[in-house]
């Protein structure tokens, strides 16, 4: 093993030894279909819970194979990440599963709850900048001084790969599912999807949902080029300017649409959840719902598996759910 695997490319036998390592350490999370919600659409919609996950959010699963994977030189050093709040949780409980110190970047306007989850799983928190780019920058000049290995929330394939765990589960349990709709900020989810769905259940479509306010992944996969675009949605799990290699290497060969829905789109998507199927969404938890809400078309009469990604909403989005 090396601090971090030294890979571009990405497999679904990496998926398969990153659920492995996942396994040891989370139990899956449940798929339920919720009849009422079903029936507002017109398909089988079937929620894939991973806002049961012990961080609130899908990511903890790529962030644990991430650590499982580096050798012990590499966590005695540490790792040093950046994220508005999920893949921040995510670092801190696997750094701390596995004995390593680990120091999150988070912007200096971050959700205060994500905050103290963060430094209660005994992370360093530096708060700086406004922005994702303004944290990546600091993060890598923490890196470099001090021996810490940088972890990229969108570039990182043992995140992708420890991700797809969520999608074998779905699949193994829903093997005859038409598609699986899934929220994009980086795309690691999406393209982790790509890859399980290819080998497991090739005729079920892979469909990303983002943002209009930050569709930086959406303009990079129907460009085929990286992209930066204006990041001004509300919606922290989605607030990325920025197309990732990694994961865009993947979505253009394998997704099969990309989708848009506005902020207040995702904001009826998370109270539907809470009123139709017992469920508390972050914004980005409801985005794929969203998607197939905008699109009821494209859906109807099929067996959907719809991505709820995380649960941690912030105050703002509790207080909008009346």
């Amino acid at each position: 093993m090396t601090d971090i695997a030294q890979q571009n490319t990405l497999g679904f036998d990496d998926i398969q030894t990153a659920a492995t390592i996942v396994a040891a350490h989370l139990p899956p999370t449940p798929m339920w279909e919720y009849p009422q919600l079903s029936d507002v659409v017109g398909a089988r919609l079937h929620i894939k819970h991973e806002n049961t996950q012990p961080t609130g959010a899908f990511k903890v699963r790529g962030a644990l194979n991430l650590l499982g994977r580096m050798n012990p030189a590499g966590l005695a050093r540490g790792v040093v990440t950046y994220s508005t709040g999920n893949h921040a949780l995510a670092i801190a409980y696997a750094a701390r599963e596995f004995g390593a110190p680990c120091t999150v970047v988070m912007p200096e306007a971050a959700n205060p709850s994500k905050v103290r989850a963060v430094r209660a799983l005994k992370a360093e928190v530096a708060l700086h900048g406004v922005n994702m780019a303004d944290m990546e920058r600091h993060a890598t000049t923490l890196s470099a001084g001090n021996g810490f290995t940088l972890v990229s929330p969108g570039d990182t394939p043992e995140l992708i790969a420890g991700v797809g765990s969520a999608y074998l589960e779905a699949l193994h349990q829903l093997p005859a599912a038409d598609a699986i709709v899934v929220p994009v900020g980086a795309g690691t989810g999406a393209a982790a999807a790509c890859l399980v769905a290819a080998q497991l259940a090739p005729a079920c479509r892979v469909i990303g949902v983002q943002s209009s306010s930050a569709p930086a992944a959406h303009d990079s996969w129907r460009a085929r080029d990286l992209l930066h675009r204006p990041n001004e949605t509300t919606v922290e799990g989605l607030a990325t300017g920025r197309g990732f290699a990694v994961p865009q290497s993947v979505l253009r060969d394998h997704l099969a649409d990309f989708l848009l829905v506005t902020d207040e789109e995702i904001g009826a998507a998370r109270r539907l959840l809470a009123t139709h199927a017992h469920t508390l969404a972050e914004g980005a938890g409801a985005a794929a719902l969203a998607g197939i809400l905008r699109h009821p078309d494209r859906f109807t009469g099929q067996t959907i598996i719809v991505m709820c990604t995380g649960g941690n909403a912030g105050p703002t989005e509790l207080a909008t759910l009346g």
